[in-house]
């Protein structure tokens, strides 16, 4: 099979942790310039690339800026930085638990994406890290929901990625959640759910559908008080919201989740109030290059349990 060439490396420094843009103009296309491609390529509009490209902020391979006139070159690569949104800043830390030359593994807060996707990218956990720890090339092994507080291993080398990504995708970590939930006396547990979960492209909420299973959670009370409890979740497989879905088939949905049993209005931006009860609380694996065998707890708390009445506002 033939590999892929790989991009040239970027000649644009990364700004705020966040990676520059990267296009590659494709093999086939007719255009005259690499301006007509980008115009018809990018939503931005020909105004605001025309301004760019005057301002020398588009640029090539050598980090030459790219002029209104270059000619359309096939397989060419331009580099930009995006005009980042305004985003609200998230007023939490992200903790490094454990830190070596091959791995970081990160406590996140809630509302702090692990990634940058959407609207949230400057205000995620790997930009910031990327800058707080300046490690440029630190990348995600595995992604938590923006909701969802707790535990991600990032990988300091992108050559040694796949080996830990790997790790994910064979169920090679063992990975426990903890969440505060409603508290039902007629609920039998321990018990583990299975059941076919999907998310459809365009809905925020994802749902379960009749046929073979797709998603597999282990759901254990731990301990209860008035109408709330405190629940272990283990998950066996890792679809979108899994334990979000299953919490909610049981009857028994997340505190403060925005999505199940129902969607809700958003909040007011820079409301950080009522969290998602959800934490990623243990994360534990042999280390594919080291051999190490590790196991790391998340020291986040679950404000609903520890203090109720203050989350609940």
């Amino acid at each position: 099979m033939r590999r892929r060439t790989p991009p040239p490396p970027s000649p644009l420094p990364q700004r705020r942790g966040v990676d520059p843009v990267r296009v590659r103009l494709p093999a086939g296309d007719a255009w005259a310039t690499v301006r007509d491609h980008l115009v018809a390529r990018l939503a931005a509009g020909a105004d605001v690339i025309d301004g760019m490209l005057d301002a020398g902020l588009i640029v090539d391979a050598s980090g030459r800026p790219v002029s209104r006139d270059r000619p359309y070159e096939p397989g060419m690569h331009v580099w930009f930085h995006r005009e980042l949104p305004d985003e609200e800043r998230v007023p939490f830390t992200v903790n490094v638990v454990y830190r070596d030359e091959h791995v970081v593994v990160a406590d996140k807060p809630h509302f702090l994406a692990t990634t940058p996707r959407g609207s949230h990218i400057a205000e995620t956990a790997l930009a910031r890290l990327r800058w707080q720890l300046n490690v440029p090339k630190l990348g995600a092994a595995h992604r938590l929901d923006r909701l969802t507080a707790g535990l991600v291993l990032f990988i300091v080398r992108p050559e040694e990625r796949g080996a830990y990504q790997a790790l994910f995708r064979d169920r090679q970590v063992t990975k426990g959640y903890e969440a505060v939930a409603p508290y039902d006396p007629t609920l039998s547990l321990p018990r583990t759910v299975s059941s076919r979960i999907v998310k459809e492209r365009g809905s925020l909420a994802a749902h379960e559908v009749a046929g073979e299973p797709n998603a597999s959670s282990r759901i254990e009370l731990l301990e209860h008080h008035g109408t709330r409890a405190r629940y272990r979740l283990t998950p066996y497989t890792g679809q979108t919201h899994q334990l979000r879905v299953h919490m909610n088939a049981l009857g028994v949905p997340i505190l403060g989740d925005p999505l199940y049993p129902v969607v809700t209005d958003p909040v007011t931006v820079g409301d950080f109030r009522r969290p998602l009860q959800l934490i990623a609380r243990s994360l534990e694996f042999t280390d594919p290059v080291t051999g190490v065998h590790h196991r790391f707890i998340s020291g986040r708390a679950l404000t609903a349990w520890s203090s109720h009445d203050e989350w609940a506002g």
